[in-house]
């Protein structure tokens, strides 16, 4: 299955700097460069940032910067929480919520989606399970990520150990809502995990370890790009 954007395909590579010290600070700023010097147009390279690197980073560089977290808040008496418009207002994209290491209830989840629309931010939710990725779906976030959580920060990937669950939530969060983009994570190392995720039908690829933790950081985001299927039309961010 291939998802299309109106006339034009596009894939995605989200990175998740997490809140490893190899991607915090001044290190998540040259990391954030050594992404964008791979940028071509034809994969869409979104570095997940920690909130307080959002700003120094989207002074730097063009690419589309995603945060790591938002709450279901506005500007106000909201000590410690992340506001949506205060994303967007240091640069942010867009935001993702319910990663395995930050789990939220979907009530969370659904107004968190809605005051990220308020503030025109895109939203990336994590889904554990396939139940969890068609109680999301009900929300129309912009992407949801496959995640199971025993496979993230491992070494065998989840569209190797687990295909059925790619391919099963692909078709049934496509049912839901067809505008949803379907992104597969947890354990993505190689380009030819990225290659099987692909043809299971997800749009794109979330990564930390595997590039983040990398000894050589350069190969090892030039490895995941030569999965992604080459000569495609160049598309942007829905």
């Amino acid at each position: 299955m291939i998802i299309f954007l109106g006339d034009l395909l596009q894939y995605y590579l989200f990175v998740n700097f997490k809140t490893y010290e190899e991607a915090s600070s001044q290190r998540a700023l040259s990391l954030a460069r050594l992404l964008s010097s791979f940028y071509t147009g034809e994969v869409e390279i979104i570095p997940v940032c920690q909130s307080l690197d959002i700003e120094g980073i989207s002074r730097e560089i063009s690419l589309k910067i995603f945060a790591q977290h938002a709450d279901p808040v506005d500007f106000g008496s909201n000590t410690g929480k992340i506001v949506p418009r205060a994303l967007q207002k240091s640069g942010a994209f867009g935001t993702i919520l319910n990663h395995a290491e930050n789990k939220v209830s979907n009530e969370h989840i659904k107004n968190t989606i809605e005051r990220c629309r308020g503030a025109g931010l895109k939203v990336m939710v994590c889904a554990e399970s396939l139940q969890r990725a068609k109680e999301i779906a009900a929300f129309s976030p912009d992407f949801i990520a496959i995640e199971p959580p025993e496979l993230i920060g491992g070494n065998i990937s989840v569209s190797s150990a687990k295909p059925e669950l790619i391919s099963g939530s692909v078709e049934a969060i496509k049912k839901i809502d067809p505008k949803i983009i379907v992104i597969t994570g947890a354990g993505i190392k190689t380009g030819q995990d990225v290659a099987a995720a692909i043809k299971l039908g997800t749009a794109g690829v979330f990564v930390a370890s595997g590039i983040v933790l990398a000894q050589d950081k350069e190969y090892a985001i030039r490895t995941l790009l030569e999965g992604f299927p080459s000569g495609k039309d160049e598309g942007t961010m829905p």
